[in-house]
């Protein structure tokens, strides 16, 4: 979708509508908000109509996700030269050139640059009256409009125009030179949207010789007559053999019928198009589309076996014809196809996910990568409803216990996760096997099991349990205190939750009285620097505030506690050891 819109946006800016090229270069970063190249082209497009400001932010954030791409530098130039901040332009432009010394994109704007803040200084001295026209020329812009403008974008092809706007762009009162160009004066009224015309005839604009038709000098009373020359004579038709004329008509006979039993196709006529694709494939055994075409009629009308021997028999004498790979492909994703239609059980899907990798070997396409992604998973769910035998699940889950009781933790787990391949679903072989991870110091693991057993029944005591347990030996007192909090909202009696509350606050109270000893509150502060949402608290502008009034302004501090969101997070700081409250 990201690049569908940034196509579109590049047409935009390429026909001059760059307001439609920022409107869908903005689409495009909502989808892919860390693709620097959309940012560079968005900000491009806002320097042509003159925006500045928001071509500078662009470039800057272009220059921020891709430091070492030269063009980032080239646009934060062009951005800073538009708002007059010549120095800053040059600085860009210096720094782009140190990625990539050769580009000359890089130098001109350096140039121009240069030549723009000496310009200034002399002027700033001088104070010279200013050229009327001078604004016109500068900034980029003055290319873009001179590229999308219809009647200009062809001069941009001659080296003699291009230098004379060079020079103009970076000295305006040069343009007095050149005022007998028709060029130029067309150019400037594109510029100041200004229509000129030439002298003497109408819109007619004068161009280079390479250009033009020639016309007779002025003291030459009549056009001469210029002799015609002679056409020379067409060369006569090579003569073909009569075997080569009566393969070529069968060609053409052949492709005939495929055209045939397209239209039969499409009007769902699938006999008559089987009749058209066979007769095809009679008159010509050199076009593979012929054989693939009849496959996806069989395939629509549900005669899979007969479906495979044609893509069977379009691989094989496509490699004997060294067709192209992409027919290949295309023939061994139908057969694919059809072998998933007839699957019956998980095995069955072997063939066609082999197919269908077998397919992507010769050409990668999406759709086919797609079918093998749907095929593999719709045998993993086969799999597991061959597998599924809720009684045996039971007795694995049994024997788990044992090995718990015993101490064999390892052996436990073995137990539980055969029961959960015998029955998905089983919350309390989730729980289990949770402990037994927890006892084995696999947290992450029983973590995730705990989680599962609150997906499966959000209704379960154990699994919160479980979870907070677990957070607690973490060292996650908040996040354990939440998940003990959450059980009982379904199990208010339970002792086990309520015991969990009851150590979680502890902890918490001990941080929040600087209890800690300097050893535990290092060890917790550096665990927290590594949690995603303290770092999130810690970089937001707001709550650096926050803590500098708590600090410095008690008055400004007690207003913050009113809001509590604020004080939800100071808490989280708390409890992580970030912040000590005497």
């Amino acid at each position: 979708m990201a690049d569908e819109a940034k196509a579109k946006g590049n047409a935009a800016f390429s026909s001059g509508d760059f307001n439609t090229a920022i409107k869908h270069f903005t689409e495009a970063i909502n989808l892919s908000p860390t693709n620097h190249v959309l940012y560079s082209n968005r900000s491009a497009a806002y320097a042509s109509l003159h925006q500045y400001d928001a071509a500078l932010s662009d470039a800057k954030k272009t220059v921020d996700l891709k430091p070492d791409w030269s063009k980032g530098y080239s646009r934060l130039g062009a951005a800073h030269l538009g708002l007059h901040q010549y120095q800053d332009a040059i600085s860009a432009y210096k720094k782009g050139l140190e990625i990539d010394p050769n580009n000359e994109a890089l130098k001109s704007g350096l140039a121009d640059a240069q030549s723009a803040a000496t310009a200034s200084t002399s002027r700033a001295r001088a104070a010279p009256p200013p050229t009327p026209f001078g604004d016109a020329f500068q900034g980029p812009e003055m290319w873009a409009k001179l590229t999308a403008d219809p009647t200009t974008r062809i001069y941009l092809q001659q080296p003699d125009f291009v230098k004379a706007m060079q020079e103009i762009q970076r000295n305006p009162s040069k343009l007095n030179e050149y005022l007998k160009d028709q060029r130029v004066m067309q150019a400037l009224g594109v510029l100041l949207n200004v229509k000129f015309k030439a002298h003497g005839s109408g819109d007619d604009m004068e161009v280079s010789e390479a250009d033009s038709p020639s016309s007779p000098p002025p003291s030459q009373p009549a056009k001469e007559e210029v002799k015609k020359p002679e056409p020379e004579p067409e060369p006569e038709p090579m003569e073909i053999s009569e075997e080569e004329k009566e393969k070529k008509e069968k060609k053409e006979k052949a492709s005939k019928e495929k055209e045939a039993g397209n239209a039969a196709y499409k009007k769902k006529d699938f006999e008559t198009a089987i009749q058209h694709y066979t007769k095809a494939m009679e008159l010509d055994d050199e076009d593979i589309s012929y054989i693939t075409n009849r496959a996806a009629v069989y395939l629509e009308m549900s005669k899979y076996e007969d479906c495979i021997k044609d893509c069977d028999k379009a691989v094989e004498r496509g490699r004997e014809l060294r067709s192209d790979f992409k027919m290949i492909a295309r023939a061994l994703t139908r057969k694919g196809t059809a072998l998933v239609k007839m699957a019956k059980s998980s095995k069955d899907y072997e063939p066609a996910i082999e197919a269908f990798q077998k397919a992507l070997t010769e050409h990668r396409n999406p759709e086919t990568l797609k079918k093998l992604n749907d095929a593999e998973k719709a045998k993993k769910e086969l799999e597991q409803q061959e597998y599924f035998e809720p009684k045996i699940a039971d007795e694995e889950r049994e024997k788990g216990n044992e090995c718990f009781k015993h101490q064999k933790y390892p052996e436990a787990v073995k137990h539980y996760t055969e029961s959960l391949r015998r029955n998905p679903k089983d919350t309390k072989a989730y729980s289990n096997r949770a402990a037994s991870y927890t006892k084995l110091g696999a947290l992450p693991e029983g973590l995730k099991d705990a989680e599962k057993c609150i997906e499966l029944d959000p209704t379960f005591s154990k699994g919160y349990t479980r979870k907070g347990a677990i957070r607690f030996f973490m060292k996650e007192y908040d996040k354990a205190l939440e998940t003990y909090q959450e059980g009982l909202k379904h199990d208010p009696n339970n002792q086990e939750l309520l015991d969990g509350v009851r150590r979680c606050v502890e902890q918490i109270n001990k941080a929040s009285r600087g209890d800690l000893s300097p050893e535990e509150l290092k060890e917790r502060q550096a665990k927290a620097m590594q949690d995603p949402e303290i770092q999130n608290i810690l970089s937001d502008p707001v709550m650096r505030q926050v803590l500098t009034d708590f600090q410095e302004n008690p008055k400004a501090a007690q207003e913050h506690m009113k809001n509590p969101m604020v004080m939800n997070k100071i808490q989280k700081l708390v409890t992580a050891g970030i912040v000590q409250i005497r």
